[in-house]
């Protein structure tokens, strides 16, 4: 049995052997760490970038109890940890890395370990980010649907879906930017897209999935232009990849919203999306030289 504590890694293999069991045990709240993991395992080493990803785990009593993962030139993600476990965290990572650009979390574990990472390295944390996990209950798509169809995407889209994740992340004020030279790094380019068209054909929405991973999937993004906005496409197409992604087989479908946006919140709910928990990103600054 290996001692209490937190246990690091670079090995994606070997992560997932000993802490696999306990990301598939809470799927919705474990997403990001799911898919991640998912990608790195079908896509090798180098999906995120030539540098190395690090995991940690936390285990007690021989049993995984949290996990981490922080990608290439990011921040650290989070599973739920107490405000101790966030301490001791932060302790073992401040001696190790001399700064780090944020953490993301739900709201109680970001904050936590915000407030421990200030304490141990003098970095002050800003809230940076607020979003919100849904998880699907019984699809319930409006009536009416916007007129047209769903299409899954084809080779023939990449270059409207590339520009379209490209506006997306603009609009959202992601960081770095999506354009066809960083398609192949972004966390777009293993994702599968549908189109919401018109009937005539046109696009009019995008929404795309996670592969599916523990019978879990994970709808990111959904963007509809400006202009084609309030006519009911955004629903269409999210109804259309969460139906689809039912009749594969999962048991958890979740997205997140931005929670300040109550137009997106009342659709995902209107179509059965029910609230998980609140998410949070809190960005560092760089710790202030002592005087003197």
């Amino acid at each position: 049995m290996r001692p209490d504590g937190w246990h690091l890694t670079e090995d994606v293999g070997d992560f997932l052997a000993r802490s696999g069991d306990f990301l598939r045990s809470r799927p919705a709240l474990h997403t990001m760490p799911l898919t991640v993991t998912e990608k790195l395992r079908t896509h090798g080493a180098d999906a995120y970038g030539a540098q190395a990803t690090v995991f940690g785990r936390l285990e007690r009593a021989g049993k995984v109890r949290a996990a981490f993962y922080r990608l290439p030139s990011r921040g650290l993600s989070l599973t739920p940890l107490s405000p101790e476990h966030a301490d001791t965290l932060a302790a073992r990572l401040a001696a190790l890395w001399p700064s780090l650009p944020y953490v993301s979390a739900d709201h109680g574990t970001a904050t936590a370990f915000a407030e421990a990472w200030q304490r141990h390295t003098g970095a002050a944390p800003t809230l940076g980010k607020r979003i919100r996990l849904y998880r699907l209950g019984t699809l319930t798509p409006p009536e009416p649907l916007p007129e047209g169809r769903g299409r899954v995407a084809g080779e023939q889209d990449h270059e409207q879906v590339v520009r379209w994740c490209g506006e997306f992340v603009e609009t959202v004020g992601e960081v770095p930017a999506v354009d066809a030279a960083s398609w192949a790094g972004s966390r777009f380019a293993d994702r599968h897209f549908t189109f919401w068209e018109t009937p005539d054909g046109t696009p009019a929405s995008v929404a795309a999935v996670t592969s599916m991973v523990a019978g879990h999937v994970r709808v990111d993004p959904v963007y509809t232009p400006a202009h084609l906005r309030g006519r009911g496409y955004a629903g269409g197409v999210t109804v259309e990849v969460s139906r689809a992604a039912l009749a594969a087989g999962a048991t958890d479908v979740v997205l997140f919203a931005d929670p300040a946006n109550p137009t997106s919140n009342a659709l995902y709910q209107r179509i059965g999306y029910a609230p998980v928990t609140d998410w949070a990103v809190y960005d560092f600054s760089c710790a202030a030289p002592e005087a003197g």
